[in-house]
């Protein structure tokens, strides 16, 4: 019986190891192939990984091919906590104390001190919602300079856009001048900044990138401080077309393979090979999976660009390995031989993106970086990232690689990680709240990383936070966590109203006498909110109707949703039919492909378009007024 029982394990723990190599190498505690000298390439049940490609070129020929994705490796990144005393604590707290007094700061309550006073290395935070997060984030930086002593120098905040980055900066000077701190201009951009400008500053030393592809523009002379990628890159201007639109006329011009995909992918006669090629058709094409027809150069930059977030080198990309059909298939194909033209033309245009700058410097710290490139590192020591739920694998496998060098380098790095999965809304550019739901996957320890709640909502009332836990029922894949609203409970106020069969076209007007009726209660409140209506929609289309009738009204915002994060006005309105998410058979390719993802890319995008509704509805701080031609997805459920 035993010699049966054995056989069973050891035939077990085979199967195991053969379908989950990366899994069972992590139990055993065995680095990783990319780790390892001379490993054969990992075999996996659908996706062969490429080998290891030579190192890249001397940094005289000024070479930046994007490497292959390394693996989330399982080596510890940080050790020992924070030397916290008692002292430190008190000392903190009766400053803040005195800050409080004279208005400096709102007294944190005791889940914020949690944050505050946090000792471990890495640290993960769950901000719902309203949670007082900013002033929280504050107070933690200046308890790290002034009461434990963290070198300026040696500290980073990374906030998502630059009015973010604005915002903080403010605080921070103003918070830091109480404790007797001063902070100019410059030392407070140093200090907090967006992922894109922390990478740019490293690039232009590291790469020689002076101007980046998603910033060019007609009067462009190359920004300062780049805007988040996932805002900056969003819509082509004319300038990026042109060189986008260059690229795929020369591929067509020079390649037999990509003229016989292009023809393919629009349904053309098969070129003449014969004669001399002619000029490269421009007709719209729809992608399986885009709602819109879009031109092929568009097409191809969106989805490679996509694909570069997830962690792939497009390039590598084994076309034959994916489960899609031969339509797509022959757009991977021709999207690829064009990426080659593209990244040539950028070279040569003296042009980087950020995708490339994010690869390449992974790729040289991964192996064996220069001291000087160590020495760049030192502002990353210790991080603070906020909305870290839409960090896409891409930016984690730098993180990690900057952290993991330090490490390396005896300087104790430590990360805190700010985010709520509940509101990640930036999938459809390659971002997931997986990498935050597994955090210790991606940032490992000597022990589990601490996890805090921010569960208090001071924005909202009670009958809001329950309606927007309501809708986040349906999200597959999630934090479980709840949520309290501080707010009593309001006699004028509601929850979410569903006004369903809304035609903005036959009802603006009606629509535009709700927006006045409610900017009159908002005014009438007790202490009335700086906004107080704001209009949004995912779509722009029904803005900007609203936009020409209305025109410009004091307390009244419209937005999208996207942008409409970190906001907050008396009365949301939420314009939103919920229409069903396209299949996208390319992107769950890819998605499985990068191999970091439990769900699909089409089961990603379910759950984010229920997140979103959240987003829009959280904005609300007494009344919600939800606008829909048809209750589906969110409204469905809150009419329910």
């Amino acid at each position: 019986m035993t010699s049966i029982l054995d056989r069973y394990r050891q035939q077990l723990r085979k199967t195991l190891g053969d379908w989950f190599p990366r899994t069972t190498l992590f139990l055993k505690g065995e680095p990783p192939p990319s780790a390892r000298k001379n490993a054969s390439p990992v075999k996996t049940r659908k996706v062969q990984r490429v080998a290891k490609e030579p190192a890249a070129a001397t940094r005289s020929e000024k070479v930046v091919t994007p490497p292959s994705p390394p693996i989330p490796s399982p080596a510890a990144i940080y050790g020992p906590a924070f030397s916290v005393k008692r002292s430190h604590e008190q000392r903190m707290k009766t400053r803040v104390e005195q800050a409080v007094a004279q208005g400096i700061v709102q007294p944190p309550s005791p889940e914020q001190w949690k944050m505050i006073l946090a000792r471990a290395p890495a640290t993960r935070i769950f901000a719902g919602a309203g949670s007082g997060k900013t002033t929280t984030l504050v107070l933690r930086v200046v308890f790290m300079l002034c009461h434990l002593d963290i070198p300026r120098e040696q500290l980073t905040v990374i906030s998502f856009t630059k009015a973010s980055c604005d915002e903080l900066r403010a605080q921070l000077r103003r918070v830091l001048a109480f404790w007797d701190i001063p902070l100019d201009d410059d030392a407070a951009r140093e200090l907090v900044r967006t992922f894109h400008s922390a990478l740019a500053q490293l690039a232009r030393a590291e790469l020689r990138a002076t101007q980046w592809f998603e910033q060019l523009s007609a009067n462009s002379k190359g920004d300062e401080e780049p805007d988040n990628g996932l805002l900056a890159g969003a819509t082509l201007n004319d300038s990026q077309r042109q060189l986008l639109l260059q690229a795929y006329e020369t591929c067509y011009r020079e390649d037999a393979g990509f003229r016989r995909r292009i023809h393919l992918l629009l349904e053309l006669a098969a070129p003449n090979e014969e004669a001399p090629p002619s000029a490269a058709p421009l007709q719209p094409f729809v992608l399986n999976g885009e709602r819109q027809p879009q031109p092929l150069p568009d097409l191809f930059y969106g989805q490679a660009s996509f694909a570069e977030t997830l962690g792939l080198r497009v390039g590598s990309i084994k076309s034959s390995q994916l489960e899609c059909s031969t339509r797509d298939r022959i757009f991977l194909e021709a999207m690829q031989q064009f990426w080659r033209h593209f990244g040539k033309l950028l070279k040569d245009q003296r042009l980087m993106t950020f995708n490339t700058a994010f690869a390449v410097l992974t790729d040289r710290l991964q192996k064996k970086p220069s001291r000087a490139l160590i020495a760049r590192l030192n502002p990353f020591t210790h991080l603070l990232i906020d909305e870290f739920q839409d960090i896409s694998p891409q930016i984690a496998l730098w993180l990690q690689q900057v952290q993991h060098r330090l490490a390396e380098e005896k300087t104790a790095p430590s990360l805190m990680a700010i985010g709520d999965d509940w509101q990640s809304i930036y999938g459809w550019r390659g971002s997931s709240p997986e990498l935050f739901i597994h955090f210790d996957r991606w940032f490992p320890g000597q022990t589990p990383s601490q996890t805090l709640m921010l569960g208090t909502n001071y924005r909202s009332s009670p009958a809001i936070v329950a309606d927007g836990e309501r809708i986040l029922t349906r999200v597959r894949h999630k934090q479980p966590k709840s949520t309290q609203a501080f707010r009593a409970a309001d006699d004028q106020g509601h929850g979410v109203k569903v006004v369903g069969q809304f035609d903005i076209g036959r009802q603006l007007t009606s629509l535009l006498e709700e927006i006045n009726a409610q900017r009159g209660y908002a005014a009438e409140r007790e202490r009335p909110e700086r906004c107080a209506v704001m209009v949004m929609s995912r779509l722009n289309a029904p803005l900007k109707a609203i936009n020409e009738q209305l025109g410009r009204q004091p307390g009244v915002r419209t937005c999208t949703i996207h942008r409409a994060k970190g906001l907050q006005a008396e009365v949301a309105i939420v314009l939103d039919d919920g229409q069903p998410q396209q299949p996208h058979p390319l992107r769950n390719a890819l998605y499985a492909a990068s191999g970091h993802f439990q769900q699909s890319y089409d089961e990603a995008m379910t759950d984010e378009a229920l997140r979103l509704s959240y987003v829009a509805v959280t904005r609300g701080v007494s009344r919600v007024l939800w606008y829909t031609r048809q209750p589906r997805g969110a409204a469905a459920i809150l009419a329910g």
